[in-house]
């Protein structure tokens, strides 16, 4: 064809087809044209409506170029589209878009990874732009697949592997910004797309040092570092008030995997550990009781789980310390740092909510009705279970302030905390005490008295303490005797260690510091002299250890005690006492018998009076200084309780108490009283002992038929047992109300006439109650 039909031809050519073809240069490494660029620019700034033909054109060029590998047009065809977006934001753009994303879509599908990261840097410059409307017909499908699948290149070649996998990051996260702030944002966050999405982002973000491994990844919850990193970035990438939401899902899908093995279940609980660090300082909403029921049901489910293990390694007769049960702990110890650590970044009146509520759940004898069903844990599992809450209530409780004890030790608390079936094992009681110290210090004065021992002069610790409240007041006189008996039958304990009686010594300490006015100090003294007379007459066969570790206990407690209440005589007492044993019994102080290798007494009955405290020294010396000392003479007796007669365990009041009443009298020598041992007293001894063992079966069954008998049937017995009474009653009431005879006789009506009937007195019948 001739060149001029060419040129005629080219002029008929639309105006919008040949300004984009003059932004091609002849040689494409000249890059874009500018001058034809920007008058191709206010062409389609003039003209709007001529965008989607211009789109549509340059679409067409660039699959052309593509197919042909010219890779130089395709980069300017894109250069001259990104440019076209940010001039261009009337209402037509919405068609020039699709035509966009149409060859967007061309360069992320071809297999050249330049072209791929070309396109996505043009999409992520495209989902930067804010539209005026939202456009209802467009779909992003397409380019959450492709760039989730680019997350997962396998490139031979490292760096280009790690360019696309960069790339395919950005798009993901250009799809979502452009999809967020779109009314048809919900989309985005169906699970077609967020199985895509999430993987992809995860995969990225292990480190993958051994790329032949990468069948391995998906044990992330085992070694979990990197679960907890993702956690941590979810929580501080989201808005605090959604948080709440993270953990349900963390707790879901603990519940859902509750029968994996202990690693994986430890690596979710310390995940959710991370996460409520972070949301607790936030609103966590409603999910504060559901997190700590499921931890102390997934608590329960792995003390089962390794009784389960036990119970199989006994019957098979292998049993190893880095088994399955040691795995459990893992879990167990993860469940308990958690709940701990959750409850104790929580505002002061939700963590006394959480102690209340973990506190109802320990098994406790007489509390039943929030308790852990622990019946078929069996004694070890119960102890078990015991332990680990009170380990997560101690975390909770550290550092709880209280402007009242009776704040701080409510009923649901107190009465469960002091029962004597947290008594029966060495740590429960460290633990009881632990918590103890948690909720009365109310001024840190705990790290002053750590330890046990004879502090020459207290005023040096620098105690802090205030004027205690009515309300304080009031709490001690209703729970004192509680709290003195605990520490009381605490102390007789024959599996006692040394920490049991720091801790014993501790509060009796912060007692005296945060509740102790008058009425407690007389209290206290009679703790102290009766836990000496204890040691003393030893009525429960303890070892000599237990005997002078409560010896120096005492003395330890009344150094302190003594200068406390600053009662000169009073501390000149204690401190010859200490002196005298210091050269005579060093066995009875803290400094001594708790040393390792101490040499211990034979027997106690041969010691001198001027080793031990005594009481009526005490009660002249605080009586002189205005203390009303009359209850200091009636020996200390704790309190019985009901559970004490139901437990299996030896109750206190089955044994006999046998006080000893040192310097007994007003004379200058100091006796001490004992029964004269005979025959006739051993018999009765013997004889009494049958009564009593009677008397406790009989005790035993009564018991066991209120427990276990039908209600119908208690009502019945019950009831006639009221009968009898009732009748014996009627007959006691006729004896007395009726007119008794007379020896001047009775008037009898005999027709109409009257007549007296005399009754000798021989033959008259008095009530028993009136012959004497």
């Amino acid at each position: 064809m001739p060149a001029g039909v060419c040129g005629c031809c080219g002029a008929l050519r639309p105006r919008y087809k040949r300004l984009v073809d003059h932004i091609f240069p002849e040689d494409p490494k000249d890059g874009l044209v500018k001058a034809d660029m920007e008058k191709l620019t206010f062409y389609a700034v003039s003209a709007p409506e001529k965008l989607d033909r211009i789109g549509a054109y340059l679409a067409e060029r660039l699959s052309r170029d593509v197919v042909r590998h010219r890779y130089g047009n395709v980069f300017i065809a894109m250069e001259a589209l990104d440019q076209l977006l940010m001039a261009c934001h009337s209402q037509s753009i919405k068609p020039f878009v699709e035509s966009f994303l149409h060859m967007v879509a061309k360069l992320l599908e071809s297999g050249e990874p330049k072209l791929q990261v070309y396109g996505t840097n043009s999409f992520v410059k495209f989902a930067n732009i804010e539209e005026d409307t939202p456009s209802y017909h467009r779909r992003y499908d397409f380019f959450v697949s492709r760039f989730s699948a680019m997350c997962h290149s396998c490139h031979c070649d490292p760096e280009i592997r790690t360019e696309i996998r960069i790339a395919g990051i950005r798009g993901i996260q250009g799809v979502v910004r452009k999809t967020v702030n779109d009314e048809l944002r919900a989309t985005i966050w169906e699970p077609q797309h967020m199985d895509k999405i999430v993987p992809s982002l995860l995969f990225n973000m292990q480190k993958i040092e051994d790329c032949e491994r990468h069948l391995d990844h998906h044990k992330l919850w085992e070694s979990n570092e990197f679960a907890v990193s993702c956690f941590k970035i979810i929580m501080y990438s989201i808005q605090a008030q959604y948080s709440h939401h993270v953990i349900q899902q963390i707790l879901g899908h603990l519940d859902s995997h509750k029968k994996d093995s202990p690693r994986i279940r430890a690596g979710i609980v310390q995940v959710l550990l991370e996460a409520v660090a972070i949301a607790a300082k936030g609103s966590i909403g409603p999910t504060v009781l559901e997190v700590f029921n499921t931890l102390l049901k997934h608590l329960t489910l792995s003390v089962e789980f390794e009784l389960g293990d036990r119970r199989s390694s006994v019957d098979s007769a292998v049993f190893t310390a880095n088994g399955k049960e040691s795995d459990e702990r893992i879990v167990q110890n993860a469940i308990i740092q958690t709940i701990g650590f959750f409850g104790s970044n929580l505002p002061d009146y939700q963590r006394s909510e959480i102690m209340m509520f973990i506190m109802g759940k320990v098994p406790v004898f007489g509390v039943s009705s929030h308790t852990i069903d622990t019946s078929h844990l069996g004694d070890f599992g119960t102890k078990r279970i015991q332990i680990m809450l009170l380990r997560s209530l101690l975390m909770v409780t550290s550092g709880y302030k209280s402007k009242t004890i009776a704040a701080a030790l409510p009923i649901p608390i107190i009465d469960p905390l002091l029962s004597p079936s947290l008594m029966e094992d060495c740590e429960l009681r460290q633990l009881v005490l632990e918590i103890l110290h948690n909720l009365i210090d109310r001024h840190d004065n705990r790290a002053k008295l750590r330890g046990i021992r004879i502090i020459p002069d207290v005023a040096d610790l620098k105690i802090k303490r205030e004027k205690i409240s009515r309300q304080d007041v009031n709490f001690i006189k209703k729970h004192g005797q509680q709290l003195y008996r605990h520490i009381y039958l605490g102390c007789k304990e024959e599996d006692n260690v040394q920490k049991n009686y720091e801790l014993l010594y501790t509060t009796l300490a912060l007692v005296t510091i945060e509740l102790a006015n008058e009425d407690v100090i007389i209290d206290l003294i009679r703790v102290a002299i009766a836990l000496q007379d204890m040691a003393i007459t030893n009525e429960d066969n303890l070892p000599m250890f237990n005997r002078c570790s409560i010896m120096a206990l005492v003395a330890a407690y009344l150094n302190f005690l003594s200068q406390m209440i600053a009662v000169p005589a009073f501390c000149q007492h204690v401190s010859k006492v200490i002196e005298t044993r210091t050269v005579d019994a060093p066995f009875f102080l803290p400094a001594v018998i708790f040393r390792d290798k101490c040499s211990l007494p034979k027997s106690l009955e041969k010691q001198e009076k001027n080793v031990f405290f005594l009481t009526n020294k005490i009660v002249e010396f605080l009586g002189g200084s205005g203390y009303i000392v009359e209850r200091l003479s009636i020996p200390y007796v704790p309190q019985v309780t009901d559970e004490d007669r139901l437990s299996r365990r030896k109750s206190i009041v089955d044994t006999i108490s046998i006080q000893v009443d040192i310097l007994n009298g007003s004379n200058s020598e100091d006796k001490v009283n004992t029964e004269e041992i005979t025959f006739e007293s051993l018999k009765k001894a013997i004889d009494n002992t049958g009564m009593e063992e009677q008397e406790k079966e009989r005790r035993r069954l009564v018991i066991e038929r209120f427990q276990k008998a039908p209600f119908e049937e208690i009502a019945a017995q019950c009831e006639s047992k009221a009968n009898m009474l009732h009748d014996k009653l009627a007959q006691i009431l006729e004896l007395t109300i009726r007119q008794p005879p007379s020896p001047s006789g009775t008037i009898t009506i005999t027709a109409g006439h009257a007549q007296y009937q005399s009754v000798p007195v021989y033959e008259m019948k008095f009530p028993d109650l009136c012959v004497y």
